[in-house]
């Protein structure tokens, strides 16, 4: 399969981490993705949604996870606060995938849902 195909105007490595994430965080992203969206329209710059790429995606859920993880620093159950949205680097499994490899992930029913992003 070719490369262009697979990841579009995506760098791998921002595919890898999206590949990394439980439903959980795929679901925070798809809920950023779309207040995005809504708040572009509403101001009537549109366009800018559309430049709202994985890349910045990732950018800003990194942002707003270390934003969360501070105002929760004083809570004792979340001393072990621990998400993908929050590395900049994926974990070893992920990390040396090849397309061929991330294909299942990308494919998948469950991920289906970030293919509309």
């Amino acid at each position: 399969m070719e490369a262009k195909t697979v990841l579009g105007n995506n760098n791998i490595d921002d595919v890898r981490w999206l590949c990394s994430l439980s439903e959980a965080e795929l679901d925070l992203l798809i809920g950023l993705k779309t207040m995005v969206r809504m708040r572009a329209k509403k101001i009537g710059h549109e366009f800018l949604a559309k430049k709202f790429d994985l890349q910045m995606l990732r950018e800003l859920s990194l942002v707003f996870m270390e934003h969360l993880k501070g105002q929760l620093k004083d809570v004792p159950a979340a001393s072990g606060f621990d998400s993908n949205l929050l590395k900049r680097n994926v974990s070893d499994s992920f990390s040396s995938m090849t397309i061929e490899d991330l294909n299942p992930f990308i494919c998948s029913d469950k991920r289906k849902r970030m293919a509309d992003m």
